[in-house]
C-alpha cells in the first residue's frame, strides 16, 4: 500500500513538473478579454519576428524561407507545450555562429539532421530533470559568450552592409578581416546607403516612437525604395528567388549512422546553447511578470519544437529574449499569444511572399547590426570588470574563446575557470579552530546567543525575514533565488540576512539585484543585514545602493527602523 502511495505521489509530481503552462492558463479561465490581449500581443511579436527570422536565417547560411519555417513551426510548438507563459520561440541571433559553421561543414541537410538530434537531446535533458543544472552557468560566462557572439554577428554582416564583392568569405574572424579589407574597392554606395537608412529608422523610431515596429518599417521602406528606383543591390528575390507561398510537406531528415556521427558535435552544441538561451529567456520573462516557469517542461517543449522545425526544413529553435520581452510588454496573457504569433507569421508568408522579393540584403544586415549591439550587455560587462580580476578573467576568457575558437569550448573553459575561482575564494573563507573536539560538546544557549525571540516579529505579516546560510555563488543562486522571489506586495519590508554568508560572487549579487528591482516594483522595502565588508563591496559594485536597498548591521536593527518608518523617510528624502 505504501509502495502504491509513493508511486501515485511520483506520478502526480511528474504531471505537475511537465504540465504545459497553456493547460494552467486554461484551467484558470480563458475568455474573450484574454483572447483579445493575446491576439494583440501575438500580432505585435509577429511584426517584430518577420524581418528578424529572415535576417537570422540569411546570416546563418540558410534561406529566408527556412527562417520563417523555424519561427512558425517551432514558435507554435514552444508556446503550445512550454513551461513558460510568455516564451516566444524561433531562430535566435545567438545561434548564427554555430548554424553557419554547421552549414559550411555539413550542408543544409546536415544542419537539419543536427537540429533533429538536438531536439531529441533537449527533450531527454528535460525528462531527466537536468534543467536545474543549466542554471549553474556563472553570470560572467553568459555575458562573455553573448558579447562574443555579437561581435561575430557584426563581422558576418560587413560584406552586406557595404555591398562588397568577395569570391569567398572566410569563416574565421582573423581570416575574414583581411579578406574584407582587400575587397574594399568593391563597395556599393547604394547598399551602404540602405544599411545606414535602415539603422537610422530603427534607432530613430526607438527613441521617438518606441511602440512602433521599427524593424518592419525600416525593412519595408528600404524594400520600397529598392523596387521604385531599381537600385543595384542584392535582394531576397535575386539571391533566393523569393519566398514560398506555403509550408513544405514534412519529412524526416536522412538518418544514417555515418551522418549522425558527423553532425553529433554540432547537435550537442545546439543542445547546450539552446538550453541556456531558452532558460535565460524564461527567467527574463519571470522577472518582468513575477511568474515562475517550469524549466524541465520548457526544455521538453524546446526539444519537440526542434524536431518539428527539422521536419519542415527549419533549423534551431530556442526561446528568444527580445521577442519574449516584446510579448510581455504588449500585454500577453499566456501561451496563446505565442501560438497566434506563429499563425500571424504564416499568414504574412502566404499573403506577402511576392513583396518579400524586393527586400535588400543590406537592410537585413542593418537589422542584425542593431540586434548584435543590443546583445552586448554593456552595464553588466562594466560591473564584472570592476568586480575584480576573477570575474574579469572568466568574462575575458569566455569572450575571446567565443570569437577566436569555439562557443562550446568557451562555455566549458569559462565554467571551469568560474569553478576554480569559486574554490579559491572558498579556501580563503575556511578557518581552523584550535582545541575543538571532533564531536561538538553540548553547551548552554548562552555560549552562542542568537538574540531574544519575539513572537510578534515572527508573526508580523508586514515583514518577511530570510536568513541565508553558506556561500551564495552561482551554484546556489538559482535555488535561493526561487525562494526569495516569493515576495508579495502585501508586505511592508523584506529583510535578507547575510550574517552567515562567508562569500558572494557576481551571480549571487546579480540575483539579489533582480530581487531588489522586483521589490521596488512591488513597493516593498528591501533590507540587507549582517553583510561583511567584502560582500558589501560586491553589492555596491553591482549598484545595490540606497534608495534601492537599505543596510543594517543586524535583523533587529532593520526591524526597528522598519517600525519607525526609516525606510519610507529615506525614500522621500
Amino acid at each position: 500500500m505504501k509502495h502504491q502511495t509513493n508511486r501515485q505521489g511520483e506520478t502526480a509530481r511528474f504531471a505537475e513538473l511537465f504540465t504545459p503552462k497553456l493547460v494552467t492558463v486554461l484551467r484558470e479561465g480563458y475568455g474573450a478579454a484574454q483572447l483579445r490581449a493575446d491576439a494583440i500581443a501575438g500580432l505585435t511579436v509577429a511584426i517584430v519576428a518577420l524581418p528578424l527570422s529572415m535576417a537570422i536565417a540569411i546570416a546563418s547560411g540558410a534561406t529566408p524561407a527556412q527562417g520563417l519555417y523555424t519561427a512558425i513551426v517551432g514558435g507554435f510548438l514552444v508556446s503550445l507545450l512550454g513551461g513558460s507563459r510568455f516564451q516566444i520561440g524561433g531562430p535566435a541571433g545567438a545561434f548564427i555562429v554555430l548554424v553557419a559553421a554547421t552549414v559550411a561543414q555539413h550542408g543544409i541537410e546536415g544542419l537539419i539532421l543536427a537540429t533533429f538530434l538536438s531536439g531529441l537531446m533537449l527533450a531527454a535533458v528535460g525528462f531527466l530533470r537536468l534543467g536545474t543544472f543549466i542554471k549553474f552557468i556563472p553570470f560572467p560566462v553568459t555575458v562573455g559568450f553573448t558579447a562574443g557572439i555579437a561581435v561575430i554577428i557584426f563581422a558576418s554582416q560587413i560584406k552586406e552592409l557595404f555591398g562588397l564583392t568577395l569570391a569567398h568569405e572566410p569563416g574565421e574572424l582573423l581570416e575574414k578581416i583581411p579578406a574584407l579589407w582587400d575587397a574594399r574597392t568593391s563597395l556599393t554606395p547604394a547598399a551602404l546607403s540602405l544599411s545606414v537608412v535602415t539603422m537610422a529608422i530603427i534607432l530613430g523610431l526607438r527613441r521617438w516612437r518606441p511602440h512602433w515596429p521599427g524593424m518592419l518599417i525600416a525593412v519595408g521602406a528600404t524594400a520600397g525604395a529598392t523596387a521604385m528606383f531599381a537600385l543595384p543591390v542584392p535582394t531576397i528575390g535575386t539571391k533566393f528567388g523569393g519566398l514560398p507561398s506555403s509550408l513544405p510537406v514534412p519529412e524526416l531528415p536522412r538518418i544514417s549512422m555515418e551522418n549522425v556521427v558527423e553532425v553529433l558535435p554540432a547537435a550537442i552544441s545546439f543542445t547546450l546553447l539552446g538550453a541556456i538561451e531558452s532558460l535565460l529567456s524564461a527567467v527574463v520573462a519571470d522577472g518582468m511578470t513575477g511568474r515562475r516557469h517550469r524549466s524541465n517542461c520548457e526544455l521538453v517543449a524546446q526539444g519537440v519544437a526542434n524536431v518539428g522545425s527539422s521536419l519542415f526544413g527549419g533549423f534551431c529553435v530556442t526561446g528568444t529574449i527580445a521577442r519574449t520581452a516584446t510579448n510581455v510588454r504588449a500585454g500577453a496573457h499566456g501561451p496563446v499569444a505565442g501560438m497566434l504569433h506563429a499563425l500571424f507569421l504564416l499568414l504574412f508568408m502566404l499573403a506577402a511572399a511576392p513583396l518579400a522579393s524586393y527586400i535588400p540584403l543590406a537592410a537585413l544586415a542593418g537589422v542584425l547590426v542593431i540586434v548584435a549591439w543590443n546583445m552586448i550587455e554593456k552595464p553588466a560587462i562594466a560591473v564584472l570588470v570592476r568586480s575584480g580580476w576573477g570575474e574579469a578573467t572568466v568574462l575575458g576568457a569566455t569572450f575571446f574563446l567565443t570569437i577566436f575558437r569555439d562557443l562550446t569550448e568557451a562555455i566549458v573553459v569559462g565554467f571551469a575557470l568560474g569553478s576554480v575561482l569559486f574554490i579559491h575564494r572558498m579556501s580563503r573563507t575556511t578557518d581552523v579552530a584550535t582545541d575543538s573536539a571532533f564531536v561538538g560538546r553540548d553547551e548552554p544557549d548562552t555560549a552562542n546567543p542568537r538574540g531574544e525571540y519575539h513572537e510578534e516579529q515572527a508573526a508580523n505579516p508586514d515583514v518577511v525575514i530570510f536568513r541565508i546560510t553558506g556561500a551564495l555563488f552561482f551554484g546556489a543562486a538559482a535555488s535561493i533565488g526561487s525562494v526569495l522571489d516569493r515576495i508579495q506586495d502585501t508586505h511592508k519590508a523584506l529583510i535578507v540576512d547575510f550574517s552567515a554568508v562567508p562569500f558572494l560572487d557576481s551571480t549571487g549579487a546579480n540575483m539579489i539585484d533582480g530581487l531588489a528591482q522586483e521589490a521596488r516594483k512591488q513597493g516593498v522595502a528591501l533590507w540587507l543585514t549582517g553583510a561583511n565588508r567584502d560582500i558589501q563591496r560586491v553589492f555596491v559594485t553591482h549598484g545595490l545602493k540606497r534608495p534601492l536597498v537599505h543596510y543594517a548591521t543586524t535583523v533587529d536593527e532593520a526591524l526597528a527602523e522598519v517600525r519607525d518608518g526609516v525606510s519610507t523617510n529615506r525614500e522621500d528624502a
